[in-house]
């Protein structure tokens, strides 16, 4: 009986190549250069038809599941997961937390496209940017981003809080720490705390809250201080108040990211006190994030 092989168009016109080097007709190296191949590859494809015919140009991986195939099961085990425990979580992080809790190691790409499937994510269309890039500083410190960002990060399980956060404006370098409010004595803790332990910014770019600045109209001296800011100019650190939340943007998109991905930490974890959640922060999330 003939059997019948299923050639592709680049196989099928190797065959005449190879039979002539069978044949004595053109050397290897003239094989090579007229298939674009390398010497060691038309050696091997040359053997390949020695020993196996024309069938021994057709690719081994043919009609077999690629190297990169990921089980059906283990999709459908991964989705059941997600839908089960992770249902508002994004693909990246559902992944994270399925390789770091559940043991399925499944690519976030993967399962973007099964849960999309499965009616669990919906893509977001990027919004068009109308400000213009600004470039970032060319060193740590020299300027740092701070905001603080009330949310309900506990969702509902412990006290209100707000998260203040400071991020580098040159390699993006997190700190962040929950307090029960935004004032002065929560904002000194914070910096005294990240001096000691990064040291001394030249400059912070923040908002014009009024633990930073005075905004009083009746004050009509233009270098009125608050409590924070003749602490900031008596160790020499410039303030850069911004005029709008588009300006300091940086800082801005790093609470959207973790009002989604703190959020759902804070949660499998179980904390819902602002000890329990610092000490997560510092000694777990931080040291992860960054």
């Amino acid at each position: 009986m003939q059997e019948l092989l299923t050639m592709s168009r680049k196989e099928l016109n190797r065959l005449p190549v190879i039979e002539a080097v069978i044949n004595r007709k053109m050397t290897q190296i003239e094989a090579a250069n007229r298939l674009s191949i390398s010497d060691r590859q038309i050696r091997r494809v040359v053997s390949n038809f020695i020993s196996s015919g024309p069938a021994g140009l057709i690719h081994h991986l043919r009609g077999k599941p690629s190297n990169h195939h990921y089980p059906q099961e283990s999709k459908d085990r991964a989705i059941s997961l997600v839908r089960d425990k992770y249902s508002d979580f994004g693909p990246t992080l559902a992944a994270e937390k399925l390789a770091e809790i559940d043991g399925i190691k499944i690519d976030h790409d993967l399962l973007r496209k099964e849960m999309i499937i499965a009616g669990l994510w919906q893509e977001n269309k990027r919004k068009v940017k109308h400000r213009l890039w600004r470039e970032r500083k060319e060193h740590f410190g020299e300027l740092v981003q701070f905001d603080g960002s009330h949310h309900d990060w506990f969702e509902g399980r412990g006290e209100k809080t707000v998260l203040l956060a400071s991020r580098d404006d040159a390699n993006n370098l997190v700190k962040a720490r929950f307090y029960r409010y935004e004032g002065t004595i929560p904002v000194f803790d914070f910096w005294q705390r990240y001096i000691e332990y990064l040291g001394k910014p030249k400059a912070i770019y923040l908002d014009n809250h009024g633990t930073y600045k005075v905004n009083q109209r009746t004050a009509l001296d233009e270098k009125t201080l608050t409590q924070f800011g003749r602490a900031c100019e008596e160790l020499d650190i410039k303030l850069i108040n911004a005029r709008s939340p588009q300006a300091k943007g940086r800082i801005e998109n790093l609470f959207g990211t973790l009002q989604d991905r703190l959020v759902k930490e804070l949660r499998l974890k179980g904390i819902s006190t602002i000890t329990e959640a610092n000490t997560f922060l510092e000694a777990d999330f931080l040291p992860k994030f960054n």
